[in-house]
């Protein structure tokens, strides 16, 4: 089974790092103004995780 990403919300800072590197597309800002993942289309690469400057992003 392919991991996941998951945005732990209250360290995300909605600077969009995550949403400009995800080769998938699956990484939004949302209404909240933190970043969302689409599941359907993460691919559980884990460029996001590797790139978030407050570790906000899990793989699970």
């Amino acid at each position: 089974m392919t991991k996941k990403a998951l945005v732990k919300k209250n360290k995300c800072i909605s600077c969009g790092t995550c949403t400009s590197i995800c080769p998938s597309g699956a990484i939004i800002i949302g209404e909240d103004g933190k970043a969302e993942i689409n599941k359907k289309k993460c691919k559980g690469c884990g460029s996001c995780k590797e790139n978030c400057p407050t570790n906000a992003i899990e793989l699970n």
